[in-house]
C-alpha cells in the first residue's frame, strides 16, 4: 500500500479522534460529499472484528474489506478479513467506516440455520462448520460438517468469535485447499516464492517447473500476506491436463461441481467414490483439477510402496521392480522392492510408472511402512496418519493424509505419544487367516456391497471404505468377511 497515503490516512484519524469533531461531519469534508454518510443498525458489539494478524494492522486504517468509508485503507484484500481489528473497531467507533452490504452476514443467530449437533467433532468448543470463519472456529474445515456442529458454533457466534460467511462468501480456493508442498527447493527460504504454481508480486522473477511444490515456506507466507495468488495447474508437475484422458460425462453425479472419478483426490473430490465412475465427470474433474483442488492419482492410492532405502532412492527413476513404464530405470534389481517409495510414487501419479504387482504384497514381511513427509500437516508436532491412535494424533484424521506424516508419528510414537493401530501393523496382517465365525456379517443389500472393500461401519482397516454409512451396517458381507479373514479390517470393538 501507498506509504503516503498510509500516513495520511492515519494522521487524519488521529485528528478526529483527538479534536474531537463531529466524526461524520468530518468525513463529509474529506470525501467532499454533501450528505454525511449512511449511519448504520449495527453497534460494535454485533460485530466480529477479529484480530490483528493482518501486515496492515495498527497502521490507522482500517484493512477489513467488510468496511468502507474515510477511514480505510485505499487498497482492499479479502486476505485482511478480519485480521485489522484495532484499527476497523477505532473507525467504526468514530464513524469513519460503516460496515458494507454483507459483511456481517445475519443480524442475529435466529436468522441461521445452525443445523444440529451430528458432526464427528460436535461440543467440543470449536465451530467445526465452515461456513463461519473468525477465532472460534476450528483450524480445519470440512464440508463434511456443514450443518452438523449446532451448538458449539451457535455459541462462537453470540460470542462474536466467528461471523457467518455462508456458502456464497468464501473464496474458490482458500489457503487450507492448497498443497504448499515442502521447502526443498535450492531456493526455499529466501523470501521469495519460487512455485510456478502462484504468481504476483511475492513470486521471483525467474520459475521453472522444478520448484512446483518446493517451496512451501515462502509461497505460503507470501498468498497470506496477499502478494501472491494461486493460479496451479494441477499439484503433479508432471501431468498436465493435456495428458490426462478426463473421459466423459455420462456419470450419475457428473456436473455436480464435484469430482466423482476415484482417479482423482483432494478436497474437490466427492466424499464417497466408486470405480463406475472412472473416466465419466470430465467436466467437474476438470474444472477442479484446472482449479488445484484434486491432484491426479491414477490407479495409485491402494499401493504400498515401501520407503526410501535403496541407494538408488529419490534420482527421479522408479527402481521397484514391481512398476514398469518410462519413468523406471533400465536396471532393476529385486533387493529393491519396495525401497524407493517417493520416486515409484511420483512416476504413478505423473503416468510414467504402472504398478504390476500386488497391493499387499509388502505387508507380511516388510516392517511397518512409516511413509514420508508429503502432507500438508507434515511437521507440525502431531500425527495424522489415522493408522496411529492415541493423544498425539490431530483430532482430525483424513484417509488422503496415510503415509503422508512419517517424522510426525514416527518421533511421537517412540516418545510414547501415539501407537500404531493394531489392524494396519505387519504382524498382524501377517497372522492371517482369521476365524470369523464369531461374526454375524448381515447380508449383501448394500449398493457398494461386492466391491472388494468392507462398507460396513463396524469394521476399520485398510481394505475398509474410506466413507463408510451407518445405513450399511450389516449389509457388505461378502467383502467384510473376506477382509476379516486376510486382516485387513477388523471390528473397532477388537481393535483396543
Amino acid at each position: 500500500m501507498n506509504a503516503f497515503q498510509k500516513v495520511l490516512g492515519g494522521a487524519v484519524l488521529a485528528l478526529v479522534l483527538a479534536g474531537g469533531l463531529a466524526a461524520p461531519a468530518m468525513a463529509q469534508k474529506l470525501d467532499n460529499k454533501k450528505n454525511p454518510p449512511a449511519t448504520t443498525t449495527a453497534v460494535t458489539g454485533d460485530i466480529d472484528f477479529g484480530d490483528d494478524s493482518s501486515p496492515w494492522a495498527n497502521d490507522g486504517e482500517c484493512d477489513d474489506p467488510r468496511f468502507e468509508g474515510s477511514g480505510s485503507a485505499a487498497e482492499l484484500v479479502d486476505s485482511d478479513i478480519l485480521k485489522d481489528a484495532t484499527d476497523c473497531r477505532a473507525a467504526f467507533a468514530a464513524g469513519t467506516v460503516t460496515l458494507v452490504e454483507g459483511g456481517a452476514a445475519a443480524t442475529s443467530a435466529a436468522d441461521i440455520d445452525f443445523g444440529d449437533d451430528s458432526g464427528q467433532w460436535t461440543n467440543d468448543r470449536e465451530c467445526d462448520d465452515p461456513r463461519f470463519a473468525g477465532t472460534g472456529s476450528a483450524s480445519e474445515l470440512v464440508d463434511d460438517d456443514i450443518l452438523k456442529d449446532a451448538t458449539d458454533c451457535r455459541a462462537a457466534y453470540e460470542a462474536g468469535t466467528v461471523q457467518f460467511v455462508g456458502d456464497g462468501d468464501t473464496p474458490d480456493v482458500t489457503e487450507a485447499d492448497i498443497d504448499f508442498g515442502d521447502d526443498s527447493s535450492e531456493w526455499a527460504n529466501d523470501g521469495e516464492c519460487d512455485d510456478p504454481r502462484f504468481e504476483g508480486s511475492g513470486t521471483a522473477a525467474e520459475l521453472v517447473d522444478d520448484d512446483i511444490l518446493k517451496d512451501a515456506t515462502d509461497c505460503q507466507a507470501a498468498y497470506n500476506t496477499g502478494t501472491v495468488t494461486f493460479v496451479g495447474d494441477g499439484d503433479t508437475p508432471a501431468a498436465t491436463a493435456e495428458d490426462i484422458d478426463f473421459g466423459d460425462n455420462s456419470s450419475e453425479w457428473a456436473n455436480d461441481g464435484e469430482c466423482d472419478d476415484p482417479r482423482f483426490q483432494g478436497t474437490g473430490s466427492a466424499a464417497e467414490l466408486v470405480d463406475a465412475d472412472i473416466l465419466k465427470d470430465a467436466n467437474d474433474c476438470q474444472s477442479a483439477y484446472d482449479l488445484g483442488t484434486v491432484t491426479f492419482v491414477g490407479d495409485s492410492a491402494d499401493i504400498d510402496y515401501g520407503d526410501n532405502t535403496s541407494e538408488w532412492a529419490n534420482d527421479g527413476e522408479c527402481d521397484d521392480p514391481r512398476f514398469s513404464g518410462s519413468g523406471v530405470a533400465s536396471e532393476l534389481l529385486d533387493a529393491d522392492m519396495g525401497h524407493d517409495a517417493d520416486d515409484c510414487r511420483a512416476a504413478v501419479e505423473a503416468g510414467t510408472a504402472t504398478f504390476g504387482g500386488s497391493a499387499t504384497s509388502l505387508a507380511s514381511t516388510a516392517a511397518f511402512d512409516y511413509g514420508s513427509d508429503w502432507s500438508k500437516w507434515a511437521n507440525d508436532g502431531e500425527c495424522d496418519d489415522l493408522r496411529f491412535q492415541g493423544p498425539g494424533t490431530d483430532k482430525k484424521l483424513m484417509t488422503d493424509d496415510m503415509y503422508g506424516d512419517a517424522t510426525d508419528c514416527r518421533t511421537l510414537e517412540e516418545a510414547g505419544q501415539v501407537s500404531i493401530r493394531m489392524v494396519y501393523s505387519p504382524e498382524y496382517a501377517a497372522g492371517a487367516p482369521y476365524d470369523s465365525s464369531h461374526i454375524e456379517f448381515g447380508d449383501n443389500k448394500s449398493s457398494y456391497a461386492n466391491d472388494d472393500q468392507c462398507d460396513d461401519p463396524r469394521f476399520e482397516g485398510p481394505d475398509a471404505a474410506s466413507v463408510l454409512l451407518d445405513s450399511d451396517e450389516y449389509h457388505d458381507a461378502n467383502d467384510c468377511k473376506a477382509a476379516y479373514e486376510a486382516g485387513t479390517v477388523i471390528l473397532s470393538s477388537e481393535a483396543e
